[in-house]
């Protein structure tokens, strides 16, 4: 098994019209038309769908949904018609521009490549310009993977990838349904996994980071969720010494990935 970074080394090339157009290329409308493009596989972001929607074909979408753990919000009527004039009968699917991964199948190439793991894990972290500044950092500073959890998470969408700089197609990103049970699965493969923190009281560049790691980083507003917390090996902070509380999360990423970098090349 090779690496994920050497796995998306086939998808070189396949950046098209559909991926940068900022028009209705990177949605699909109705409910047939999703379920069909489900069952292709083609990679979703999102499904929104009408409050209210019932029918024999809605319950068939719902069971292709759950069965594939693809992230759903449930809309307004009200709101939901705001969001396009197009024939929705009631639905309509954010596509990615991305091919997601599994943590599981790429962790083995990962070791067997011989390089020390690198893994930077974001708790909803949902802009979308922050997670696309994020990619373009962990790509250039050798990042494995980026995971990231099945719900609250930003969508990938064109604004991502452009962001990224082009690096989304370079770097996989792990979508995760239960970052509790991808935590336990890091640790389990003998990667450390430590919360950056503004709660921390050993700073960032007095921890040892040459170990197999896993990064985890927290959205700005609420930071990483207490459940996650207390299951990381341990924490870091960056010292702050303005008058500003905290850094933007992409600029605090950037801080810690050339930690790393630099410790490793030391």
């Amino acid at each position: 098994m090779v690496s994920g970074r050497r796995h998306l080394e086939k998808r070189k090339g396949l950046l098209s019209n559909e991926l940068v157009m900022r028009d209705n290329t990177d949605q699909i409308f109705g409910i047939r038309a999703t379920i069909e493009a489900i069952r292709s596989g083609k990679e979703i972001n999102k499904v929104l769908i009408r409050k209210g929607l019932k029918g024999e074909l809605f319950h068939e979408l719902y069971e292709e949904v759950k069965e594939h753990q693809i992230p759903f919000q449930i809309v307004p009527a009200e709101r939901f018609n705001k969001i396009s004039n197009k024939n929705h009968q009631g639905v309509i699917t954010l596509v990615s521009p991305i091919t997601y991964y599994q943590l599981e199948d790429i962790l083995p190439g990962i070791f067997e490549s011989g390089k020390i793991p690198f893994l930077l894990m974001l708790d909803k972290v949902n802009d979308v310009r922050n997670f696309g500044a994020i990619a373009r950092t962990a790509e250039c500073s050798g990042v494995d993977a980026i995971i990231i959890s099945a719900k609250g998470s930003a969508s990938i969408n064109a604004d991502a990838v452009k962001t990224s700089a082009g690096a989304l197609h370079h770097i996989p990103v792990c979508r995760e349904k239960d970052l509790k049970k991808t935590i336990h699965l890091l640790q389990e493969s003998g990667i450390v996994v430590m919360a950056a923190t503004e709660k921390a009281e050993d700073l960032y560049f007095k921890k040892d980071l040459t170990v197999p790691l896993a990064v985890m980083m927290g959205s700005e507003e609420k930071g990483i969720a207490w459940d996650y917390l207390r299951l990381t090996d341990g924490s870091l902070s960056i010292p702050i010494n303005g008058n500003i509380e905290s850094l933007n999360v992409s600029a605090a990423t950037a801080i810690l990935c050339y930690e790393v970098v630099r410790q490793r090349i030391q």
